[in-house]
């Protein structure tokens, strides 16, 4: 987790919502995502979404199934398909999205009978993962009010 939260800051020191991604395989990390929306100018480009597409290049199969994708954030609709879609067997988050959450928060994607279920679960390196969007969006209301 503490790689995913490296990730998380580069995307805060771009100035995008720090959400930071890594994929396990072999015990060896072999694929790094941060959210990158603004950056790219795509919705699709989600920290989970980005980790997926290079674990994937590098392991030369869209299989993830002997990966553990570790997240700082729980992940959204589209990333949970995502993962689903990959294979990845394993998923562990630092904290809940209260917003967009499909696990815990919003609901459970991961309770539905797809053909490939995922063994996820949240709450490592809870506070730290949360600080850093907290701490995100406290600067970025601050700057709009000083803007108005």
């Amino acid at each position: 987790m503490k790689a995913a939260l490296k990730e998380a800051q580069k995307a805060y020191d771009k100035g995008e919502v720090p959400i930071g991604c890594v994929i396990v395989y072999n015990d060896k990390i072999i694929a790094r995502g941060h959210n990158q929306r603004e950056t790219l100018e795509s919705p699709l480009a989600h920290a989970e979404v980005i980790a997926i597409k290079k674990a994937s290049k590098k392991l030369n199969s869209w299989r993830l199934e002997d990966c553990t994708m570790y997240i700082t954030l729980e992940p959204c609709v589209m990333c949970s398909g995502a993962i689903i879609q990959s294979r990845i067997p394993k998923v562990i988050y630092g904290a809940l999205d209260y917003r967009f959450g499909t696990h815990k928060s919003i609901a459970n994607i991961f309770d539905i009978k797809f053909n490939h279920t995922v063994d996820i679960s949240g709450g490592l390196m809870e506070e730290e993962c949360s600080n850093i969007i907290t701490q995100f969006f406290k600067e970025l209301r601050a700057k709009k009010h000083l803007e108005n």
